[in-house]
């Protein structure tokens, strides 16, 4: 199920972001992580945090978006492979006409799952704190409600 961040998820949250971060962006030193924790903390619940939580009440994942956009789509790692992303993903693309984010070139399988979900690349750009090559990639959507014509008598 997904719904709306509540106050009490927030430690939730950022051991979902913490280890994901870790486990995705392995070229990037684990410290970096850790020494933007307590910023990262501060700054999520000032955007728009969708939370996707098991029959069981666990979250397993989440999605950030400031506007159009996607600041992360995290996923715990035994919950990765099983449509979360994707459900996620597609909770926010009905509600937002188009949608954009930044990933590095080198997490692959995060480009690929945007790809298959009809994000195009559309720029590369360095991360400054990183120094990491990053994509920006964007979504529309291109579904477009027919006009329909009333006609005078």
């Amino acid at each position: 199920m997904i719904r709306i961040y509540q106050k009490k998820d927030l430690n939730d949250l950022m051991q979902i972001w913490l280890n994901a971060n870790m486990e995705a962006h392995s070229f990037i030193p684990k410290e970096y992580w850790i020494s933007h924790y307590d910023m990262v903390k501060t700054m999520l619940p000032q955007a728009q945090l969708y939370v996707y939580e098991d029959d069981a009440h666990l979250i397993n994942g989440f999605i950030g978006l400031m506007n159009h956009y996607i600041a992360g789509i995290f996923v715990k790692k035994e919950a990765r492979s099983k449509g979360i992303g994707t459900q996620l993903l597609n909770y926010v693309k009905n509600i937002k006409p188009a949608l954009s984010l930044n990933v590095y070139q080198k997490n692959t399988r995060a480009i690929a799952f945007y790809q298959r979900e009809h994000f195009i690349i559309q720029s590369e750009n360095i991360d400054t704190d990183t120094n990491e090559k990053e994509l920006t990639m964007v979504w529309e959507n291109k579904i477009s409600t027919p006009s329909f014509h009333v006609k005078q008598k």
